[in-house]
């Protein structure tokens, strides 16, 4: 410092440089829009506490309106004991103090918690406080100030302390939590949090490579979470709770085939009927499904970031779901044993022989395979041609099995009672009124639930459907990816000019080889583009070009 002051004197100042770190293009707009959907976003930056504060107001999660919680280590009492030099008391000061403030702001946040109209509560710490705030004997005073806080900054945080806060988060209040980061120094936070994002940008590839999903920008973030993470979700709570359904409502009809039977171990069904009931006759809608299903549009998603809020309360996977799925399951087996079994007691074939058995239950499973997925095209919010192909191709390979099965005999483990069961039964009429009866008995319960449900109490996106239940639907491709309101304009234009189309030359290999093909097009589409400089040279040069003479043979 002395030489620096022998040196620095008498300078004349010439001019200053400085450095901008600008945010990308709609992360604002983004970080509003997850608050609305129900997500607390936590800010946890190595920047000083001046910049991260500029940047949180930047970024929409500060305002002028909140009540802010600052905890500092830049006060009067922690520089005097500083300059003392002693660390021991160092530390003992700064953990009393972080003490102080810590009880201080949460009985004042729980004040405001319990008024009617608070404001909104943030809380801002830098990273010398933090590490005391984390001491085992006041985390739980840290996170529940942190919980009652709309917003959270953490400044001059180290990599170590980013996954520490992480943790506290993920294992203290059992929250889910989401890591996002662009850095290397954001690693340790990526891999402490549950889902890991990584942003590909110009400090490496290292928070990809450790990431779980990676992204270019981070308002991306918003198409990954309010678009296909809900999408994702719907679809995963829809398929486990369907196979929980369907297998229930198979194995219940053999279940009350044991009360007739003693509990001798007779079998009610065919054991190629129960090893292929999963993989063949009820495997593909369910795929279907899980892999197209949307309740609404990606634009309608982002337009009611709301409807996120229903994954974070589980509203599709709760014990109350898996109950309503339960008890449809055990009525529709009670009527596909007892319907069949009690209809078919004076049934005979055309030969005038009694239904046994093996009539009975490749009956009653004829029901089932039918009816479990009609089943699965109630509970489809978007139902395509892929659907009908998957219901329709089950049920058709259902037949084209028992035909097969029915009309083969070898000697080699096979059931001679299934020996041409089906054609026996298909010669009735009893088969076809009940193949037409039973389906529908069995899912009327499920379709008079499911119009009560909607009528009187509605899920938010059944609202939103209605809603907009005479619009076209917007999940084209351009909004898939999230480019139809969020480009710059040069971003923009240069998407714009890669829509149109183009004509390859099979001469040189250029897309638009004539001059002034991008201009046409792009002017019949109302897109602004100039003409080239070597567009102009080309045309000149074409111009000028003789035309070679034809050769003369004698």
């Amino acid at each position: 410092m002395q030489v620096a002051e022998l040196i620095e004197k008498d300078l004349i100042l010439i001019g200053a440089t400085a450095i901008e770190d600008k945010l990308q293009e709609g992360v604002p707009d983004c970080i509003e829009t997850l608050s609305r959907a129900g997500i607390k976003i936590w800010v946890l930056t190595g920047d000083k506490m001046e910049t991260a504060i500029n940047i949180a107001y930047a970024c929409n999660l500060l305002n002028n309106e909140m009540k802010q919680f600052i905890i500092s280590s830049e006060t009067d009492g922690i520089r005097e004991v500083e300059e003392r030099g002693d660390q021991v008391e160092i530390a003992r000061f700064i953990k009393e103090e972080v003490k102080k403030q810590l009880k201080k702001c949460l009985d004042e946040a729980q004040q405001y918690f319990y008024s009617v109209s608070g404001p909104k509560l943030a809380l801002i710490i830098d990273g010398k406080c933090l590490m005391y705030a984390l001491d085992p004997s006041l985390r739980i005073m840290l996170l529940n100030l942190s919980l009652n806080c709309s917003s959270v900054v953490c400044c001059r945080v180290s990599p170590l302390q980013k996954a520490q806060v992480t943790s506290l988060v993920k294992k203290g209040a059992r929250k889910i939590t989401l890591s996002i980061g662009d850095g290397a120094n954001d690693v340790s936070m990526i891999q402490a949090a549950h889902i890991g994002v990584g942003i590909s940008g110009l400090e490496g590839m290292q928070a990809v490579m450790a990431s779980d999903f990676a992204i270019a920008q981070f308002r991306f973030l918003k198409d990954l979470l309010l678009v296909h993470g809900r999408w994702s979700y719907i679809r995963l709570c829809k398929v486990v709770t369907y196979f929980f359904y369907k297998n229930l409502t198979f194995t219940l009809t053999q279940f009350w085939f044991t009360f007739y039977t003693g509990f001798s171990g007779q079998r009610f069904y065919d054991d190629w009927f129960q090893s292929l009931y999963n993989v063949i006759f009820t495997a593909l809608p369910v795929i279907i499904v899980g892999l197209f299903d949307k309740d609404v549009g990606s634009s309608l998603s982002k337009r009611y970031p709301e409807l996120y809020k229903e994954g974070i309360k589980n509203m599709f996977f709760k014990w109350r779901v898996v109950a309503i799925w339960a008890f449809f399951a055990v009525y529709q087996s009670l009527v596909f044993y007892y319907f069949v079994t009690v209809s078919s007691s004076t049934s005979q074939g055309s030969s005038g022989k009694m239904f046994g058995l093996w009539d009975v239950s490749t009956m009653a499973f004829t029901c089932v395979v039918v009816t479990v997925n009609l089943r699965l095209l109630m509970i489809c919010n978007s139902i395509t041609r892929w659907h009908y192909i998957s219901v329709g191709g089950s049920i058709v390979a259902w037949f084209l099995f028992i035909f097969l099965y029915s009309g083969i005999m070898t000697p080699y483990d096979r059931q001679e009672n299934i020996f041409w069961v089906i054609y026996v039964l298909m010669s009735t009429f009893y088969f076809y009124i009940t193949l037409l009866l039973v389906p529908v008995a069995a899912l009327l319960g499920d379709f008079l639930y499911l119009g009560v449900q909607r009528w009187f109490f509605p899920y938010d996106y059944q609202i939103v459907q209605e809603i907009h239940k005479d619009e076209a639907d917007d999940s084209g491709r351009t909004d898939l990816l999230g480019i139809d309101n969020q480009l710059t304009p040069d971003e923009a234009r240069s998407y714009a000019l890669s829509q149109l189309p183009r004509e390859l030359s099979k001469h040189t290999g250029f897309a638009f080889d004539s001059p002034g093909y991008e201009s046409f097009f792009a002017s019949q589409l109302g897109v602004y583009a100039p003409q080239k400089a070597w567009d102009v040279a080309r045309r000149a040069s074409m111009r000028s070009k003789p035309k070679p003479k034809p050769n003369k043979i004698n």
